[in-house]
């Protein structure tokens, strides 16, 4: 017999082997037939799946967010089977869940069709009307690959031949109806579990066969599927808005950066908009990093291999660096990491711990090879800046100076105007996969923990998920449309210390080995720039806008006084121009609005008169006629502190 604990304290004793949906019968009828999925020991878990130890168990019902998970996977089945009815000599590949919908990957003779997504979302509903029941099976390897080759699934055989090394003896299987697919689950109870209203079928496209450039290209059905309409409907609105909001449409349309293939795929070009944000960002971060204690340093861009191979990138990275140039007889790389310099400058003398902790810092940029298919904008690009640091420090150190880097990244993440954020702590890998001493390693991860719980902010661990060579934290801001984007690492590195032979003259008068901590708080500039259009789309805060006031002159005499008041703007450290084209105020005030400007004064003769403007937001609120130096004013204290809004 196993003991189950349930949510209530209670404890079930069963046999070994006895399914999660069998214990929730025994609970209650009602919850059986509401079950979805469950959690045992908090890992997701099929209903139909056996219990084989003493374990907790939550049973899962609609309106707990786990449940998305397993009415996706649910809902790739059966967008397979409904394939697999209309184009009876498709190939299955893969078909996971994944975030905000599913896909499912087809060997097909012929491309789809929006048509064809038509008919295949028809097809669907027509199964989940069905409400076919949903099986468990279990098969031993030789039966699972006898049944696949019946049904001439070449590419499942080829997972299967994977599966068999890791699941052991048996495979498990879920069938619908005619519909048999390889799978570990979870998955509904039936097929009209599912809400047909609340699936669809947006797009299709090209994917390699297992990621593979050189494997077949096979054709993926994006879907997405919902507990309701209304969340469907939601998600709708919120793709909506971020087709309005991408960075890549507003860059063009508010002349921010652009991308040539004449220079080079994932290689940015930034226009004198796009330029003078990065500036400020880049100002914001060199003045708050002088305040915090850091070092601001600047490495070169290229290094030889010899450098490359010590800091271990030539063993562990050289599929993400560029090909090597010939320099005098000596190969050269481009650098794709600041690290290896830094630790150089360090070396160059001799270090007591009386001058420990060091705090390193620069705006380094770096080149890494991405595959074309991978490039997005300025979200995934080959030529980028990190704010990189490394702190050096004791021992002792070590908690203060993790409590100060992690209280700076999030000061400096909520300065742009982020208020929520998913924070993981990532911890040793298992036995064998990690360098440093376990000793070591416990203090960091004490650290970093220490550090998250002083702030209180709610973070996941990632039990295992570390690098090689030390514990991180990672934070994710989320945007206004709640999507989750990468900026600040704080990451331990046992190796590179190492590796450089890094040392100390400690107390005692002997050599130590320091601790070393990565840290970059924003992270890749460019992905955090297009992570800031996406945002704000494209109307930024005033002390980010690249143009922050425009004054419009009525008519041709009224051109002077304009630019009398743009240069008292400039001499107040605001950015302003001047409209003097020939269009009419309306279009000049529309033009504005357009490139997200947060202010336009308007000047004519009464304003002139009264050494004042006419002052409008971008928002088209009109805020009458105000005197220049109370405009002044009044952008200058949005700008000191950083306001979200503009009045």
């Amino acid at each position: 017999m196993i003991r189950i604990s349930l949510p209530d304290g209670s404890v079930k004793e069963v046999e070994a082997g006895t399914t999660i949906l069998s214990v929730v019968e025994s609970i209650g009828p009602r919850l059986a037939k509401a079950a979805v999925c469950a959690l045992v020991d908090g890992e997701l878990k099929d209903v139909r799946d056996p219990l084989i130890q003493d374990g907790s168990l939550t049973v899962l019902t609609k309106g707990e967010p786990q449940v998305l998970e397993t009415i996706r996977h649910t809902a790739s089945h059966v967008m397979a089977q409904a394939v697999k009815r209309l184009f009876p000599n498709a190939k299955l590949g893969i078909g996971p869940a994944i975030d905000e919908g599913f896909y499912y990957d087809f060997d097909l003779a012929d491309s789809l069709t929006e048509d064809d997504l038509d008919k295949i979302l028809a097809e669907m509903k027509t199964i989940i009307s069905q409400d076919l029941p949903i099986l468990r099976k279990e098969l031993p390897v030789n039966e699972a690959r006898e049944l696949l080759q019946s049904l001439d699934e070449n590419y499942k055989i080829e997972l299967l031949d994977d599966l068999s090394e890791i699941e052991g003896e048996t495979i498990t299987f879920f069938e619908q109806g005619e519909f048999i697919d390889l799978c570990r689950g979870p998955h509904l109870q039936t097929t009209g579990m599912l809400a047909s209203d609340a699936v669809k079928l947006p797009s299709v496209a090209g994917a390699y066969w297992r990621g593979d450039e050189k494997r077949p290209m096979l054709q993926r059905i994006y879907g997405t599927a919902w507990e309701t309409k209304a969340d469907l409907e939601a998600y709708e609105w919120r793709q909506e808005e971020a087709a309005k909001r991408d960075h890549r449409r507003l860059g063009k349309e508010l002349e921010l950066f652009s991308i040539h293939e004449e220079g080079g795929a994932g290689l940015v070009c930034w226009h004198p908009k796009g330029a003078r944000l990065k500036r400020t960002i880049e100002e914001f971060w060199y003045q708050q990093h002088d305040l915090g204690g850091y070092e601001i340093v600047a490495t070169p861009h290229i290094g030889k291999a010899q450098l490359w191979s010590i800091s271990g990138h030539l063993d562990f990275y050289r599929d993400g660096m560029y090909s090597p140039m010939d320099i005098d007889g000596v190969d050269y790389y481009i650098k794709p990491m600041n690290c290896p310099y830094q630790i150089l400058i360090y070396k160059t003398k001799g270090h007591s711990y009386r001058e420990l902790p060091l705090r390193m810092a620069e705006m380094g940029t770096v080149y890494r090879y991405e595959r074309s298919g991978v490039l997005h904008g300025l979200m995934r690009v080959r030529g980028f800046t990190i704010d990189d640091a490394h702190i050096i420090c004791r021992p002792d150190q070590v908690d203060a100076e993790i409590r100060r880097v992690y209280a700076f990244s999030m000061t400096m993440l909520m300065a742009f105007g982020f208020e929520e954020f998913e924070i993981y702590l990532s911890t040793r890998p298992y036995e064998g996969k990690a360098v440093g001493d376990e000793a070591q390693w416990e203090q960091a991860t004490d650290a970093l923990r220490a550090a998250l719980e002083d702030r209180g902010l709610p973070y996941k661990v990632d039990d295992g998920g570390g690098a090689f060579y030390g514990p991180k934290i990672d934070i994710k801001v989320k945007d206004t449309l709640g999507r989750s984007w990468q900026c600040s690492t704080i990451q331990f590195d046992f190796n590179l210390p190492n590796r450089f032979d890094m040392t100390y003259i400690a107390e005692d008068g002997k050599e130590h080995r320091p601790f070393m901590v990565h840290r970059a708080l924003l992270g890749s500039l460019e992905r955090f720039i297009g992570c800031l259009i996406e945002h704000y789309g494209g109307a930024f805060p005033v002390w980010l806008s690249p143009i922050q006031a425009n004054v419009i002159p009525i008519a041709d005499r009224h051109v002077d006084y304009a630019h009398e008041v743009a240069e008292k703007m400039k001499a107040a450290g605001i950015r302003a121009t001047v409209n003097e084209t020939s269009e009419r105020m309306n279009a000049k005030i529309r033009t504005a609005q357009l490139q997200k400007i947060p202010y336009m004064m308007v000047v004519g003769d009464r304003e002139q008169e009264a050494d004042a403007v006419a002052l409008r937001l971008r928002t088209e609120q009109d805020l009458g006629d105000m005197k220049v130096d109370d405009v002044i004013g009044l952008i200058r204290s949005k700008i000191e502190s950083k306001a979200q809004d503009l009045t």
